[in-house]
């Protein structure tokens, strides 16, 4: 069965870095566009970052656009996204996701096949 697990949370202070990482399996990975979302206590699942099938077009929420950045390594089933300069606003559960349909990777969340469980970040001020 298909199974996308994030790694890479954890609690930081206002400006710090982490990098998170989700691992896929079960699925062409190189078939599906991969997507991160987030969500925060009382929130709506919001949509962070998204990046084509081949890695070559990331696309962004405005909130975190200069801040973090999404990747993939087709050969390790894995997309990774890269958050710097990290705010307070940050803090919320993290989920990766992936998009059979969109070649660049859906800014809607229901527009996604599959999810991984999430991974806390929680920044502190």
């Amino acid at each position: 069965q298909v199974q996308l697990v994030e790694s890479g949370g954890g609690l930081v202070q206002a400006g710090d870095s982490l990098r998170l990482s989700c691992a896929a399996s079960g699925l062409t990975f190189s078939t599906y566009a991969m997507g991160w979302f987030r969500q925060a206590p009382g929130k709506e699942r919001e949509f962070v970052s998204a990046i084509s099938r081949a890695g070559t077009i990331p696309n962004y929420a405005d909130s975190v656009q200069g801040r973090f950045t999404i990747s993939r390594d087709n050969a390790k089933n894995t997309v990774y996204l890269q958050m710097n300069s990290l705010k307070p606003e940050d803090t919320a559960v993290y989920y990766c996701a992936a998009d059979r349909a969109d070649y660049v990777g859906s800014r809607f969340y229901g527009a996604y096949d599959y999810w991984g469980q999430g991974t806390q970040v929680t920044v502190s001020s």
